[in-house]
């Protein structure tokens, strides 16, 4: 096992290896955490995306999948952990809001059961005000006080790539670095994927439904991704504040290892996105390999790569 390979440290198919993880950083954040409303809070997140949840569908958006939120529920352990080792102190509830934070992001692209038209991925140009509106809605049952429910409105909006962050009226330093924190788990977790690139198909798709962007075919949609790159690290270095520095000290002290694994894993797909780009004497799908996700992607969608008619 390398473990300097950032998929083999924790089974990422696993909700509960995930879970197992999460909870293990928070009690090295703070000993004395009480884990029950994350606990709580993990299990309507899986209730609801497996469709067990009275009023809602199961998730049908195979890019927004449970899979991500677990993924972004993971890097936000991390980067709390390594926050709290580089000197930034949260209360037990500021820390428990972060995860919980993580599982609620997305669940703005849930489709109600009544909700017969296409799918929940029609949500995704308006799914962060979505997801903070079901937050607020489900309060009660996630034990979130009127404060903390102010809070992670603002923590959520912070995954809108439009939110102008700079402008949120946030009630404490540390409500900011977590908002901060939450918008890089949520991009990071989706770059550093073993299977990003793949997925990529999926997202084009639930672009397409939501009507979002101007691309021709998937195979536009993987070049216009490289400038999403660019536009990424902006983002994290200006917008976010570099807090995905925090995944350094958190790998450092967990697993003993000195570099952001985060970072090396989308830098890596970066690079293999551009080879297989440049490359006009291979198919794009047959450089796509990783766990069948093209055909997924054809059964689910039809023929690849064709453009879409006007």
């Amino acid at each position: 096992m390398d473990r300097n390979q950032l998929s083999t440290l924790v089974d990422m198919a696993s909700p509960a290896a995930v879970y197992n993880e999460v909870a293990h950083i928070l009690q090295l954040i703070n000993p004395d955490l009480n884990i029950s409303p994350v606990d709580s809070a993990f299990r309507f997140t899986q209730e609801l995306y497996e469709g067990c949840y009275p009023g809602y569908k199961a998730c049908n958006t195979p890019y927004h999948d449970y899979r991500h939120i677990t993924d972004t529920f993971l890097a936000m352990a991390r980067l709390l952990h390594g926050a709290h080792l580089s000197g930034k102190n949260f209360s037990e509830r500021q820390i428990v809001l972060g995860v919980i934070s993580a599982l609620l992001h997305d669940t703005g692209m849930l489709q109600e059961t009544h909700d017969s038209e296409g799918t929940g991925a029609k949500f995704t140009q308006d799914h962060v005000k979505l997801s903070m509106d079901f937050m607020e809605k489900h309060a009660d049952r996630l034990q979130l006080a009127g404060q903390e429910v102010a809070d992670l409105r603002e923590v959520i909006l912070c995954t809108d790539l439009m939110a102008e962050i700079p402008a949120i009226n946030f009630s404490t330093p540390q409500i900011e670095l977590l908002g901060k924190m939450l918008g890089t788990a949520d991009l990071i977790a989706q770059m550093a994927d073993r299977t990003y690139l793949e997925k990529l198909l999926f997202l084009y798709h639930e672009f397409k439904e939501a009507q979002m962007g101007e691309f021709k075919n998937e195979i536009d949609f993987l070049h216009q991704t490289l400038n999403f790159y660019e536009i990424s690290e902006h983002r994290f270095d200006k917008i976010l504040d570099n807090t995905s520095r925090y995944m350094v000290p958190h790998f450092k002290e967990r697993w003993d290892i000195q570099i952001n694994l985060y970072v090396e894993s989308f830098t890596r797909q970066h690079t293999y996105l551009k080879k297989i780009l440049a490359d006009d004497s291979k198919s794009i799908y047959e450089e796509l390999k990783r766990d069948n996700i093209v055909e997924k992607v054809r059964k689910k969608y039809g023929e690849l790569g064709q453009p879409d008619p006007t």
